[in-house]
């Protein structure tokens, strides 16, 4: 892993940037401890980064589980009764791991997985917009459309238009402009600026331009506009920020409840995750994802056990670590340990970083997920794929991430059943003789009961005095519902003098008596109609 180290170092810096800001929002949002983010951060880095078998994902503090996590802290009656939760929800998620429940991921059609990664590049902009020109009204992690502020997405928008702070704005566009300078000129003239990334530079910027204007009235950053790390003022300050569960409510029949609810959404959004960041990755690796849910599942017992945050894969860090280069695990691994030492050495500096210069690092990561072209490309596809995806770009943009792939997911299902309705078999009507239509119907290499309706349409449409020919050659596998329809079929049609000859590879049968003898005389375990 140590061979990658001139990759990963510059874009574990860059991950780091990117999760800090989110891991103090997140906690925020979720109405938790501030440090209960960075606990989450932490472990997500060094403890489920060193199990997972991805080499570009990075984990910590789940957005899409703020409003879970919010309203079980009221409800559980406080932190350490909610934490109880983490801890079983981290034993279910490595039950799940166990039981082999991570092939799910394999089963999100491409579109919807393209429409998340856009999705989310579109709403981090919208988002990001308004701490880039110092409104900070809403805190970092707060994805959904309705804020925890009671405003939404749009009408913050609206809103940052009166309270812009020149300073934020001025350093959060000299930022932006460091950033782009950086990767589209200065990244190609030498080695240097390949590994000092521009991120660093742009932070380092940020906090030598807070230093300077504070004594300037019009450019000065407050304090409100600025990272907000908890900085205690000795060692036992420092473990009073931590946690425990407390174990005695383990009774409370609410806590079960609130802790499969955790493992089920944060496995989902993990193995969401997995799958786009597999897509994303230059070098197209595949992340083995029964592993990853045991490694979430044994950072999630570890974060409730001293006071974190739910943990799942997040697609924002593991984006920012590919955009920088990231190639192996050690990147999201270095990051964690980057969050640990600074929040213990120097809470104080990172608290003179101004929030505009991390949103222009998230502008970019944003853009990166959503460019335009994608959308050309997709349209390109056609409506199979262009509706599924666009649905799901919508979904997450105005409600939430899980609501946005439960919808692009549903829409991707109406697509496949009405292609399959429509792809089932192929009908075309070869002659006329003896007074009978000839009519010869070829079903496709995998018919099932999703075909049943066109099937059922195509035979009760046939006319009177036809010769049928039912074509299996290419058939693999045929469904026990088509044999019955086939079945009721040969019934009726004895009564409108419809001929049947069955064509497959064992043979041809003129006027089957059985549709059903004919296919239970082929074993019990051949699927195949060869």
């Amino acid at each position: 892993m140590f061979k990658t180290i001139k990759n990963d170092l510059p874009a574990s810096i860059v991950v780091f940037f990117v999760a800090l800001p989110l891991c103090l929002g997140i906690a925020l949002a979720s109405g938790a401890p501030l440090f209960s983010g960075l606990i989450a951060g932490i472990i997500g880095g060094i403890v489920v980064g060193g199990l997972s078998g991805s080499k570009i994902g990075v984990s910590g503090p789940a957005a899409g589980l703020a409003a879970i996590v919010l309203t079980a802290i009221g409800t559980l009656g406080g932190y350490e009764n909610f934490l109880v939760a983490v801890v079983l929800g981290g034993i279910i998620q490595i039950l799940f791991g166990i039981l082999k429940a991570g092939v799910i991921g394999y089963y999100f059609p491409s579109s919807v997985i393209k429409g998340m990664l856009t999705g989310i590049g579109i709403i981090i902009i919208l988002k990001q917009i308004p701490h880039f020109f110092g409104y900070d009204a809403d805190p970092e992690g707060d994805f959904a459309f309705f804020q925890v502020d009671g405003e939404n997405t749009f009408s913050d928008l609206y809103k940052t238009l009166k309270f812009i702070t020149p300073g934020s704005a001025l350093i959060g566009f000299i930022g932006l402009g460091i950033l782009i300078l950086w990767e589209k000129v200065l990244s190609k003239k030498g080695k240097i600026f390949q590994l000092v990334q521009g991120p660093l530079v742009a932070v380092v910027v940020g906090i030598v331009f807070y230093a300077v204007t504070q004594s300037n009235e019009a450019l000065s950053i407050s304090q409100s506009h600025l990272v907000s790390v908890p900085v205690p003022e000795d060692t036992a300050s420092f473990l009073g920020q931590f946690s425990f569960p407390n174990f005695s409510a383990i009774t409370n029949p609410d806590i079960w409840i609130v802790a499969f609810t955790i493992a089920l959404v944060a496995s989902l959004e993990t193995l969401l995750c997995v799958e786009a960041t597999d897509r994303l990755d230059p070098h197209k690796n595949v992340t083995p994802t029964n592993r990853e849910l045991l490694a979430q599942g044994t950072g999630n017992i570890l974060s409730g056990l001293i006071g974190g945050l739910p943990i799942t894969q997040v697609i924002v860090r593991s984006s920012a670590n590919i955009q920088s280069g990231g190639v192996s695990k050690m990147s999201a691994i270095i990051h964690g340990f980057f969050l640990l030492i600074s929040v213990i050495l120097i809470p104080r500096l990172l608290n003179m970083i101004p929030l505009s210069v991390l949103a222009a690092i998230l502008l970019v990561v944003g853009y990166k997920l959503a460019k335009p072209g994608l959308f050309k490309k997709m349209y390109d596809l056609g409506w199979k794929q262009w509706i599924p995806f666009n649905v799901t770009v919508l979904g997450i943009v105005f409600i939430d991430l899980l609501w946005g792939i439960g919808l692009g997911l549903a829409v991707g299902i109406v697509v496949i059943l009405l292609k399959s309705y429509q792809n089932s078999h192929f009908l075309h009507i070869e002659d006329k003789s003896n007074g009978k239509h000839r009519i010869s119907m070829t079903l496709a290499e995998e018919v099932t009961f999703f075909n049943k309706g066109a099937i059922l349409k195509e035979l009760d449409s046939l006319p009177r005095d036809t010769f049928l020919e039912i074509n299996l050659l290419k058939t693999r596998y045929l469904d026990n519902d088509i044999i019955e329809i086939l079945e009721d079929f040969l019934y009726k049609s004895k009564e409108r003098n419809i001929d049947i000859k069955l064509v497959s590879k064992r043979g041809i049968v003129e006027n089957p008596s059985s549709f059903i003898k004919f296919f239970n005389e082929r074993p019990k375990s051949e699927m195949s109609l060869s």
